[in-house]
């Protein structure tokens, strides 16, 4: 693609094939045609599609297939509780995962504005979206830029933060480039357009938004889950089998059996748990000014360590102020107030309003009424300046560029050398001088900065203090950036973005990237992903979008652009960053539920299966029947789902999932449960129970052994450590008396007489409380 920041008018003319007389109709036409319409096109899915994704990845297969099986079988319980599961799995996920792509109608909307272009020798206001390549068009104070212009006529000052991210307004005159989507602050210009649509500044970072996405590690983790525990049950199945056959049991009393045992190994509602929890710390997030808008950030937060931040509107404040001005001749008071007489009193300029309000802060008055005159800042002239009384004598006050208000009041070496320093140093220096008209005498200089947020240093501690190493982003040069990042706390290293794309300096290794574009950004969160780190950005900007998409965690802060807060997964509502640190700990308490949710699972996949199996190789009979195993996951996974509720507490380092340390922990636990049934099963031979007794004293056990295992892993350390959740509590007491009573009663199962539910309540607890010293030694060597 043509680069026409470097071009000169004559050529840019010449590509295009226009002239400063415009176009006519019937060429823009054929030329609409051609380029198409002068917006961003969304991509859109519809709502049903969406929905029916939901049954179309490997955990639902699984079910999906299972349901069959069950069906062809004539299970049908079986089958209604395994769709039962399915469909509440998608609803959920439905509802409260992602929103539609919100961020590219926005972007298109931008563009959504009136031009005034030259047609047929005319001048006429058309919708910007008709605009073509080779139009010539004029835009004045107030106007967005509905397209990429190069400026043939005039001198603008635009404001671009939310493309570029620069702080403060730019010049653009003759033989500039004018972004779409910056605004006009001061001046008009005529232009011709060189670019609309997708080709814009403007629309590249909307393809970047549309190609940018995340990876789902919750995704990997059910999935590698999963494998280990087919694994393990294929291998068991095949052997019950093989036994079955050897030993004359028909295969129709296996075959059901068998089909359990796998449907038993899938974490059905692994899926719905961990959305709900994290719905539920979404919940918790918004009432802290966090608002989460894709629920795996969430998990995704606790996992975070690298956080990548916009410095302006993030670090900093998006707002210049005076800092320390150096006066030359007179007294600060005398350097504010000529200052501000040679300011707009009333106006959006933002070195106005910051000398203004620094005066205001240092209690200097100043009386307007004594200045006879006012010329505003003209980017031609780069200067403000005013006639004002004093002493009975009309003086000029002037305020501007150094470089221009020094060639009016002549500037010393020395002061040159002053500035220079300064603006290496990120501020923006304005000079002031009064005198006659004639004679004009250098007052002082004002050095501007837009400066850290007065949280930023502590926010940046507490995350360091957390494991996660934070990284400033930033247009600005290094020696600027440098400058900042030490001020708030970020020790690593700047790095220009030249120098790590060409392989000179390494991502990990680099604490600051300077002299970044919106493409640099979404290049820096890629490169950290592919190096494994779990990566966070920050921004406000229309130009931090993709890269807000493509992180894993990206926040939005309180005056994001509505953009950016489209793009991003989380959003402040909080004036300041320091929220970002509760949505770290609030991922990490979430975590940490998950993770109690993910360990009873896998322990009880793997006791209900190898003691069932072995179970039937000692006794030659089923110790429970498959609807009781049905009936036992569907109980045992809607208790353990008021998890998401539980009282826990945030780890100091990121959270990492494991699939081996969990899977291993797990079968070591699981093997003591597998103990526990047996020893169950020869307390019922003593309390004289036939077969079917058995059965339903065994699937209370099983069921029993399930709730006390929840308190066990809940609490890392011993398991009075801490108290459960007043739902969880409820939730396990209210299992406890539902299974006693259907027991009893014979609802469903075959009834027991009530002892032999004392029985297997009373082995239950008392095996959790002998576990919970090997849980102790287990959960340290494998850093759980």
């Amino acid at each position: 693609m043509m680069d026409y920041s470097k071009a000169t008018l004559d050529e840019v003319f010449s590509l295009l094939s226009t002239s400063r007389s415009g176009l006519t109709s019937e060429e823009a036409k054929l030329r609409l045609e051609k380029y198409g319409y002068n917006e961003v096109k969304e991509k859109k899915e519809s709502p049903l599609r969406k929905f029916l994704s939901k049954f179309s990845a490997p955990v639902p297969w699984m079910l999906e297939v299972t349901a069959v099986v069950t069906f062809l079988l004539r299970k049908y319980d079986d089958m209604g509780i395994i769709l039962f599961l399915l469909i509440f799995n998608a609803i959920v996920s439905f509802v409260q995962e992602s929103r539609a792509e919100s961020a590219v109608e926005l972007l298109r909307k931008k563009l959504s504005v009136q031009a005034s272009v030259l047609r047929n020798g005319e001048w006429k206001s058309i919708p910007a979206r008709e605009l073509v390549p080779g139009d010539i068009i004029h835009v004045r104070l107030g106007d967005i830029v509905p397209a990429d212009v190069k400026v043939i006529d005039g001198e603008v000052e635009v404001d671009q933060s939310a493309l570029t991210g620069e702080s403060i307004s730019v010049e653009r005159k003759v033989g500039s480039l004018l972004y779409s989507g910056s605004v006009i602050k001061r001046g008009e210009a005529y232009g011709v357009v060189v670019n609309t649509g997708v080709n814009t500044y403007f629309g590249k970072t909307t393809e970047l938004v549309q190609s940018a996405k995340v990876q789902s590690h919750i995704e990997s983790l059910i999935l590698g889950i999963v494998k280990y525990l087919i694994t393990i049950d294929v291998a068991l199945v095949l052997l019950m089998s093989l036994y079955s056959f050897l030993t004359g049991v028909p295969l129709t009393n296996v075959l059901p059996f068998a089909l359990v045992v796998l449907i038993a190994s899938i974490p059905v509602a692994l899926p719905a748990t961990f959305t709900i929890a994290m719905a539920i710390g979404a919940l918790e997030m918004s009432k802290k000014g966090v608002l989460v808008t894709r629920l795996n950030a969430i998990e995704d937060a606790s996992s975070m360590d690298v956080l990548c931040m916009d410095k302006t509107g993030t670090i900093t404040e998006n707002k210049l102020y005076v800092i320390d001005p150096i006066v030359i001749q007179g007294k600060e008071d005398d350097l504010i107030r000529y200052a501000v007489l040679a300011s707009e009193e009333v106006g959006e300029d933002p070195i106005d309003k910051a000398i203004i309000n620094y005066a205001k802060e240092k209690g200097i008055k100043v009386d307007f009424s004594k200045r006879k005159s006012f010329t505003p800042f003209d980017p031609s002239t780069k200067r403000s300046e005013g006639i004002v009384e004093e002493n009975g004598k009309e003086i000029k006050v002037v305020k501007g560029a150094p470089q221009v208000v020094g060639s009016l009041c002549g500037m010393t070496d020395q002061i040159k050398d002053v500035v220079d320093k300064l603006a290496l140093r990120g501020f923006r220096v304005i000079a002031v001088g009064k005198g006659e008209e004639e004679k004009l005498n250098l007052v002082g200089l004002l050095p501007l900065l837009d400066r850290p947020r007065k949280d930023s240093p502590i926010l940046i501690h507490e995350l360091k203090d957390l494991g996660v190493s934070v990284k400033m982003i930033t247009g600005d040069n290094k020696a600027i950036a440098g400058e900042i990042a030490k001020e708030v706390g970020i020790t690593d290293r700047p790095c220009a973005i030249s120098d790590v794309k060409e392989g000179k300096e390494k991502v990990d290794e680099c604490g600051v990237f300077a002299e970044v574009f919106p493409e640099d950004k979404f290049f820096v969160v890629k490169s950290l992903q592919s190096e494994g780190h779990v990566t966070g950005m920050t921004g406000d900007g229309v130009n931090d979008a993709p890269a807000l998409k493509q992180a894993e965690v990206g926040i939005a802060v309180s005056n994001a652009t509505d953009v950016a807060k489209a793009a991003a997964s989380i959003v402040l509502t909080h004036e300041g960053i320091t929220d970002i640190v509760d949505a770290v700990k609030s991922g990490r308490k979430i975590y940490q539920r998950m993770l109690t949710y993910t360990l009873n699972k896998i322990m009880k996949t793997i006791q209900v299966v190898i003691f069932l199996t072995t179970s039937f190789f000692v006794f030659r009979f089923f110790v429970t029947t498959p609807f009781d195993i049905i009936l036992l996951l569907f109980a045992n996974d809607f208790v353990t789902m008021s998890i998401a509720t539980d009282n826990v507490r945030y780890s100091k380092s990121p959270e990492k999932w494991s699939v081996k340390p969990l899977i291993t922990s797990s079968a070591i636990l699981s093997s003591m449960l597998v103990l526990e049934g047996f020893v169950g099963i020869f307390i019922s031979f003593y309390l004289g129970l036939n077969h079917i007794q058995i059965q339903t004293f065994v699937f209370d056990l099983l069921v029993f052994s399930g709730l006390f295992t929840v308190l066990m892993i809940r609490e890392r350390k011993r398991f009075w450590h801490s108290s459960p959740s007043k739902w969880l509590s409820l939730s396990i007491a209210g299992d406890i008396l539902v299974i006693s009573l259907i027991s009893v009663l014979g609802i469903l199962v075959t009834p027991v007489p009530f002892d032999a539910v004392l029985f297997a309540l009373g082995l239950a607890f008392t095996w959790m409380i002998a576990m919970d010293t090997v849980k102790n030694f287990v959960f340290r060597k494998y850093n759980l």
